[in-house]
């Protein structure tokens, strides 16, 4: 099994070492070949890229393309593969991780997923369920906490689910093995995502077409991550982009109920004086005016 590793950087240099570190340990006993994907870095990240594994393939996109086009610029150079290990740049694999995702694919699996760990060693809760109106309102009622009820929230938050194996309706994209059937069944990732939901509308579409994606308990991984949470600008791209990933697949009139409760969960965090609510607000209005290139 040959499994083609894709990292996808953009000034990536402060984080890229210790991933490229962690590559060796983590895919023991599998074959594989790196491939970054370098969306124009004005920093070392392909210098380090090229010091630390020699032979590797830089795929130069000669923009910041986003992640899913890189992903796929990326995709087209690989060589014969049986799977693909989409990983970002902050993420350090645990010995023997990937191996242990890759004897999961196949009867139906199309992704497999690790459980993640923060840099505290707590783990972070990645599984994800398909978003609905009901949820949305739930998250606009009660935060994160509307997690605990399968129902009212997106994430799961039920510890326990993290130490066994199960399908999940998608997971975040921080670490994922796509099989290569899964993956020509699918197509590309869909580039009309600068950043963020990119990763659910995949795995969305792979379950539309029969492919599971699975949490590996025993697969570990630690993620660095986390900028979405503090930075404004980048929290305004995710709420759009749920948005619209929400549009894509649902009808109008649906949209337009699943838009109004995002639009209530920022707008009640944006009174009590959350910055990146009230940068989120202002692009749902005018999401033509983010800061990054339009869907």
């Amino acid at each position: 099994m040959r499994v083609a590793v894709v990292v996808v950087t953009y000034n990536s240099a402060a984080v890229l070492p210790g991933l490229l570190e962690s590559l060796p340990e983590g895919l023991d006993g599998v074959e594989w070949g790196l491939y970054v994907a370098d969306n124009a870095s004005a920093d070392d990240s392909v210098a380090i890229a090229r010091g630390l594994v020699p032979g590797c393939h830089i795929e130069q996109t000669g923009r910041n393309a986003g992640y899913a086009a890189a992903f796929n610029a990326a995709l087209r150079v690989a060589e014969p593969y049986d799977a693909v290990l989409l990983l970002n740049p902050d993420v350090r694999l645990k010995p023997g991780s990937v191996a242990t995702l890759l004897a999961r694919l196949g009867d139906g699996v199309g992704i497999a997923v690790p459980r993640i760990l923060g840099e505290d060693g707590h783990v972070a809760y990645s599984l994800r369920r398909e978003p609905t109106v009901r949820r949305a309102l739930g998250e606009a009622v009660l935060g994160q906490r509307a997690g605990r009820f399968p129902a009212l929230g997106e994430t799961v938050l039920d510890r326990e689910a993290y130490f066994r194996d199960g399908a999940t309706d998608w997971a975040t994209g921080a670490v994922m093995l796509m099989s290569r059937e899964c993956l020509q069944a699918c197509g590309p990732w869909e580039e009309r995502f600068f950043l963020y939901s990119e990763e659910t509308e995949f795995a969305l579409r792979a379950r539309d077409r029969g492919f599971v994606t699975e949490l590996v308990a025993a697969a570990e991984v630690v993620h660095i991550g986390g900028e979405s949470r503090v930075s404004p600008a980048l929290w305004s791209l995710l709420t759009v982009n749920r948005v619209r990933l929400y549009r894509m697949r649902h009808s109008r009139p649906a949209s337009a109920f699943y838009w109004s409760a995002v639009f209530l969960r920022e707008a009640s965090r944006a009174m009590l004086g959350h910055q990146r609510s009230r940068q989120a607000v202002a692009a749902l209005l005018r999401p033509a005016r983010l800061p990054f290139p339009p869907a």
